[in-house]
């Protein structure tokens, strides 16, 4: 006689995480743009990075380098 057991999940494969990873591109007031970098906890008030870049070509490139470094870390 066959049973059916449920075997537990040793490798989950859906995983929700309570973080957040935000990156946007604004203009500052001097002619250059700015790479916002802004991460934490889901409902907690998280930490924000600024950097500044000396045209909008500049920033995108990092925003690039930045998203390519996150995605091989597991970010969505």
């Amino acid at each position: 006689m066959s049973h059916s057991v449920a075997q537990l999940e040793v490798f989950p494969t859906d995983l929700q995480m309570r973080r957040f990873y935000r990156m946007s591109i604004q203009p500052d007031l001097f002619g250059g743009a700015s790479l916002v970098r802004e991460w934490g906890r889901i409902g907690a008030r998280g930490q924000m990075m600024i950097e500044q870049h000396p045209d909008e070509g500049r920033a995108v490139t990092a925003l690039m380098k930045l998203a390519a470094i996150k995605k091989r870390r597991g970010y969505a």
